[in-house]
């Protein structure tokens, strides 16, 4: 039996729980490689290049923003995700695929705490926060429900980045399952 979605009440009654998270020294806790579309793979850390984002990912071959010469816009090259959110409208795990966000940490990505152009470095690679909102795509509102979908764009969230952070790579490296996510000064 498939848990039903989360309803609004639910998630604005959790929302301070959400914007106590971390503001900086988050741990990743899963990070996830997307090889193709509805793939998801949890390996225990990931490369990241300026170039592709995350070499092998779908992101060099089918991004869902381009640049005027049909590649991939960088400022969507990595995913970030609140794990509270994610806890939040995940609730059917066996039956309801992965969000697919390259990380999930316990860190507020609010723009209060993470304005656009922040760099954030972890382990060996170094990523900056993008103006790209995400809002939450189509998949989100079929996978976690409707109320899901309209938390992150009601009045005065949007700003709190409900749905996490777009990020490009700025410095090549390794990440890994356990590493820090830190705030450059």
């Amino acid at each position: 039996m498939t848990e039903a979605p989360i309803t609004m009440a639910a998630l604005m009654a959790a929302l301070p729980k959400v914007l106590a998270a971390p503001k900086d020294a988050a741990e990743v806790l899963q990070l996830c490689f997307r090889p193709g579309f509805n793939q998801r793979e949890f390996p225990e850390q990931l490369t990241l290049t300026r170039r592709e984002g995350v070499p092998g990912e779908r992101f060099t071959s089918a991004p869902w923003l381009k640049l005027p010469d049909g590649s991939g816009d960088p400022r969507i090259q990595v995913s970030i995700l609140p794990r509270r959110v994610m806890d939040l409208v995940w609730r059917d795990r066996m039956g309801t695929p992965h969000p697919g966000d390259t990380i999930i940490a316990d860190l507020d990505t609010s723009e209060a705490n993470l304005p656009v152009g922040t760099l954030l470095s972890i382990g060996s690679a170094v990523i900056r926060v993008s103006d790209v909102f995400n809002d939450g795509c189509v998949k989100w509102k079929a996978r976690y429900g409707r109320d899901a979908k309209d938390w992150i764009t009601a009045p005065g969230h949007p700003e709190l980045r409900l749905r996490g952070i777009l990020c490009s790579v700025e410095q090549d490296g390794v990440i890994r399952r356990g590493d820090l996510i830190r705030k450059q000064p």
